[in-house]
């Protein structure tokens, strides 16, 4: 099996080298590999103790930063790697301010693992969620390397759990220690044997409570919600877009006011909606020239911008999470954050903690724009409003931590 996955790990570089001619996602990911040998060793020398952490792409990323920058606080003399498999994750953090060396992971042979391993040298090394390369994670099974997964999710499908999953197994057992975000998830890798197992809940959760903890004011947006019920659209798309104006054309919503923040705020996207909705929406560039009366008296906010997200929560009452009639729904925690009961598309099934927030009554899934705008009703009722916030705060104190649990376990492993 290790032979065929080698040959197949061989094909897919292969491969990618033909499709670089005309994928710019996969010629990025090419691009960034050439040479790496010879990059990398003049890029980075490890000079002490060295993390390594590595991730799928920027959601990846999300999950683990927070223990990576927890762990950057308390071990500063330690060197901190920081590898992406995807361009989309590495294009965006590559100047990733808490690691010392940000590159891409080499194809998992069993040359590129060596090498690599040799040339970083780590003394701890950290996956999260979803990674699996085989010849990485055997070579630091070798070197005796600790070796976490982090924020692990694993479902009963998964070839860890099938009759022929004995060298995927394998790879589980490479992990001294996994620390899982459900209880399901342990009980499948209990069912296969491994114990060495942590219950601990999202890390991302721990990374938006700081992020609504330290929202900074946004004088526009205060201007613009002033003494209104606030619905804060987040990562949106056309369809999105299309089933809110539907849904706030009834009698009883035209009351609330909209902060819409598209997933592409192109140029393009911007004119589309601006079109849609007349004089009834600014952009907020526009509103940046304005005088606070004037920014009051529209209806919609369209950010025209991206990075301001995250902390535009801090002044709705609800959110509606753009994706989920596409190929699925974006960030759910943010919004939840600031306890913010959360609606989305029906395509989020994918996604562990919509599926818990639904669970848990803090979320509404809508199919259509006459759902939506019963779900948007009952929410302006503030007794309903607060029991979903309520509930979307116990989910939350439920699954935060996962960040402190990880670097009490750390810490043992690397005092050893």
């Amino acid at each position: 099996m290790l032979f065929l996955y080698t040959l197949a790990s061989h094909l897919l570089s292969f491969g990618m080298q033909i499709a670089a001619f005309w994928d710019k996602k996969i010629r990025l990911g090419a691009e960034g590999r050439k040479n790496w040998r010879t990059i990398y060793a003049q890029q980075f020398q490890p000079n002490g103790k060295v993390l390594w952490m590595h991730v799928a792409s920027l959601g990846e990323f999300e999950q683990g930063r927070p223990v990576l920058e927890a762990f950057r606080a308390q071990y500063p003399d330690w060197k901190i790697v920081l590898t992406f498999f995807s361009p989309s994750g590495f294009e965006m953090r590559k100047n990733y301010a808490h690691a010392d060396f940000v590159a891409y992971l080499p194809l998992d042979t069993p040359s590129n693992a060596t090498d690599f391993l040799n040339l970083i040298q780590p003394n701890l090394a950290i996956f999260v969620k979803y990674e699996f390369w085989p010849h990485f994670l055997l070579t630091l099974k070798k070197r005796n390397t600790p070796t976490l997964l982090i924020a692990a999710l694993f479902r009963p499908e998964q070839p860890f759990f099938q009759s022929y999953g004995a060298f995927w197994q394998k790879m589980i057992f490479c992990f001294e220690h996994i620390f899982t975000q459900t209880t399901p998830s342990a009980q499948l890798l209990q069912s296969i044997g491994y114990q060495n197992i942590t219950i601990a809940g999202d890390t991302r959760i721990d990374r938006v409570l700081q992020i609504a903890a330290n929202a900074p004011t946004q004088p526009i947006i205060a201007t613009f919600t002033q003494n209104a019920a606030v619905l804060v659209v987040g990562s949106s798309w056309g369809k999105d877009e299309d089933l809110i104006l539907e849904a706030l054309r009834h009698p009883s919503l035209s009351q609330c006011k909209v902060i819409c923040a598209p997933h592409e705020p192109s140029p393009a996207h911007v004119a589309r909606l601006q079109g849609l909705l007349g004089t009834k929406a600014i952009t907020y560039s526009a509103a940046s020239q304005a005088t606070p009366l004037h920014i009051a008296s529209f209806q919609w906010l369209i950010i025209d911008n991206i990075g301001m997200l995250n902390t535009l929560y801090k002044y709705g009452d609800f959110a509606y999470i753009g994706g989920g009639f596409g190929q699925g729904i974006h960030n759910t925690l943010e919004p939840a954050a600031f306890e913010l009961p959360v609606i989305f598309g029906p395509k989020y099934h994918k996604f562990e903690e919509a599926k818990q927030l639904i669970a848990h009554q803090g979320a509404f899934c809508v199919h259509n724009s006459s759902e939506l705008q019963e779900v948007l009703t009952c929410l302006l009722e503030p007794d309903f409003r607060e029991a979903a916030a309520q509930k979307t705060e116990q989910y939350l104190e439920e699954n935060k931590g996962g960040t402190a649990a990880a670097m009490t376990y750390i810490a043992k492993t690397i005092a050893i």
